[in-house]
């Protein structure tokens, strides 16, 4: 099996997506976590731009990590300083790690349009910076950025800066398609082409995905000798991302016979990449290749009749493999037998012919008339089970509740929920406020289960989505609220239904803290 090593810039790249915004204790985080999981290089971010990061490196100078090697991350010299006194390549050497990467230009446009210098001298200063890293007993990892646009521009530039970065004994050259915006077959060539002028065997790859091909571009090169792989989990980054490593990780270990993680690990890569999500407060996405909630889900009636037979017929890998599990999708349009084999994934023995079938199936077509969608809130579909059945009894006991949304004098808007509940025989009554009246529910309801349920504090709210059912129903129609909640194992949906906004989302709001409460009861009583 071929080793390729996966060098990690979540903390870096990642946190250039838009609405990603980590503290020191996330990065931290984030780096225990994927050190656990058994990544080879982290890379920690820029120990000289941003003090969080340098607090991040003095951190695992006092707590070393496992197995992952945490990499600094800089530029070449500034033109306006020798290598040796450059502060950024100074503050490099003092993380004090084994591995530094340094990025240099490639492309004559960034040097003439951006460094605005001489192409010799950009020449000059990624030998320099390089040599004098390398002088310090520093591995460098050499970042040529823009490399594919610098090489379909100016060929013979592009080359001379990463021979000048090997000669002064760079340990890795890292091609990066910075833009995104090559195909694999010019990634493909353009790769056999420097190999050959440069007699380089092992390579690295550091890919954008603003054509969407950043995880295709990088695991093609791996049979042109690449063996080093740069992204993120679940492809955070600017713009549109960067290379999704939850999927090169995946289909390299599953499908390319690559060597990247233990067999053990790879099982876990489907919670990792929830947690990550989660660290962020990202939405996971459920279509997420290998580890999204529906990456293994079947809806079609002639799909899921034919996986029960045998798997292989619509599913490329076993589920299990990446820490995922199969779904069926219940609907009005799905049969029993559909009904039967949801029920089984969720742990409900029911017979195709028995009546409890026919009273969940007559029930569910009952309720989809009346606006209910059990393929898009899985959660209350599995609470529909279990309350059908008595396989469980409710946490608590709503007595009431009142929302007012008050609008004062300085044209604030407030919202203020007030709630009665039973739990565990005891009266509570809270109020809170609210960013808006479900909010101020929700807030409300958390409130008066905290202290018998803490551990609703790792859950949170990922999505809220509200349809109207009978437009011409006008302010009176129906309406559906969908509530998608998340922590850091997995992400569920639940489902409410009526003409009153606030009533459909109580309902579905009440499913998503429930489902909650009965998962957690369930990793008790298997403890």
């Amino acid at each position: 099996m071929k080793k390729v090593f996966i060098y990690d810039t979540t903390l870096r790249d990642g946190s250039q997506t838009e609405g990603i915004s980590y503290s020191l204790q996330d990065k931290i985080n984030i780096t225990q976590r994927l050190d656990d999981f058994g990544i080879d290089f982290i890379e920690g971010g820029w120990p000289f731009s941003n003090p969080k990061d340098k607090a991040l490196f003095d951190y695992f100078q006092k707590n070393r990590l496992k197995k992952s090697k945490l990499v600094p991350f800089g530029s070449t010299a500034h033109p306006s300083n020798p290598a040796a006194k450059d502060k950024n390549l100074l503050s490099l050497l003092a993380a004090e790690t084994e591995n530094v990467t340094i990025f240099g230009k490639t492309w004559d446009l960034h040097v003439k349009e951006v460094l605005k210098i001489k192409l010799e001298d950009n020449v000059k200063i990624i030998a320099d910076s390089v040599g004098f890293l390398n002088k310090k007993g520093r591995n460098v990892f050499y970042d040529a950025e823009h490399f594919f646009d610098g090489y379909k521009a100016n060929k013979e530039y592009a080359l001379k800066t990463v021979k000048a970065a090997l000669d002064a004994g760079a340990g890795l050259i890292i091609f990066c398609d910075t833009n995104g915006g090559s195909l694999p077959w010019e990634i493909q060539e353009i790769i056999a082409e420097v190999k050959l002028a440069l007699s380089i065997k092992n390579f690295g790859i550091h890919c954008h995905n603003d054509l969407g091909l950043a995880v295709a571009n990088s695991i093609s090169s791996v049979n042109y000798g690449c063996n080093h792989i740069q992204g993120t989990i679940n492809g955070y980054g600017e713009r549109c991302g960067n290379a999704d490593l939850v999927t090169i990780i995946s289909a390299l270990q599953l499908k390319m016979n690559c060597s990247v993680v233990s067999a053990k690990k790879i099982e876990e890569i489907t919670k990792l990449s929830y947690y990550v999500s989660e660290v962020c407060n990202m939405v996971h996405h459920d279509n997420h290749p290998f580890v999204g909630k529906s990456a293994f889900s079947h809806k079609g009636g002639i799909h899921i009749d034919a996986v029960i037979k045998n798997p292989l017929a619509y599913e490329h890998i076993d589920p299990a493999l990446v820490g995922n599990k199969r779904s069926f999708v219940v609907s009005e349009l799905a049969g029993k037998s559909t009904l039967v084999a949801k029920a089984k994934e969720l742990e409900f023995d029911l017979d195709k012919k028995s009546p409890e079938t026919k009273k969940i199936y007559n029930l569910i077509q009952e309720l989809e008339r009346q606006g209910y969608q059990f393929e898009a809130a899985e959660g209350s579909f599995k609470l529909l089970l279990q309350r059908t059945f008595n396989k469980y009894k409710t946490f608590f006991e709503l007595l009431g509740f009142r929302v007012i949304i008050e609008k004062r004098e300085d044209n604030r808007l407030i919202s203020e929920a007030t709630i009665k509940l039973k739990v565990e025989g005891k009266l509570e009554h809270t109020a809170a406020e609210g960013d808006g009246p479900v909010n101020a529910l929700d807030n409300a309801l958390r409130k008066a289960l905290d202290k018998f349920y803490p551990v609703l504090s790792t859950m949170r709210l990922a999505d809220f989505k509200v349809r109207v059912l009978n437009a011409t129903g006008g302010t009176a129609a129906k309406v559906r609220v969908l509530i998608e909640s998340q922590d850091a194992d997995e992400a569920w949906s639940t489902i409410g239904v009526s003409e009153n906004m606030i009533e459909a989302s109580w309902h579905a709001l009440v499913d998503s803290v429930e489902y909650k409460l009965l998962k957690e009861q369930k990793k008790k009583t298997k403890g």
